[in-house]
């Protein structure tokens, strides 16, 4: 079993490297996910001003009224994937670039990318 410090620091170094490596090639503002054991957070950050330009949650009292009848964690993700996507579109916002945030891309985190873009995002 793998302690869970030792987790939480590989997951933070891999956090860095995919930061760096996004902010170095990118031009487009950044779509980052966070993930807790109840809750999916998605923020799209402009890195060149240090501002947040949309987010959305779980929490988001848009969501509220979909949160009963979503069926899953997964079907929640997209949900917010969807408004985020919404929210930037409405400030002209139509490419990001997708930080994972050290998490592995799946599950909730590619549901959440499925629903930016169905909501009109490009990656």
């Amino acid at each position: 079993m793998i302690n869970k410090n030792k987790k939480k620091l590989v997951r933070e170094k891999r956090k860095i490297r995919i930061k760096w490596g996004i902010k170095r090639v990118s031009i487009n503002p950044r779509l980052t996910v966070f993930k807790s054991a109840k809750h999916i957070y998605a923020q799209i950050v402009d890195d060149d001003k240090n501002i947040t330009l949309a987010a959305s949650s779980t929490l988001s009292k848009d969501l509220k009224d979909k949160m009963p009848t979503a069926k899953g964690k997964i079907e929640v993700s997209k949900e917010v994937g969807k408004l985020v996507g919404k929210l930037a579109l409405k400030k002209g916002i139509e490419k990001v670039t997708f930080d994972r945030n050290g998490f592995l891309y799946h599950g909730r985190g590619a549901a959440l990318a499925d629903g930016a873009r169905e909501a009109g995002l490009k990656f």
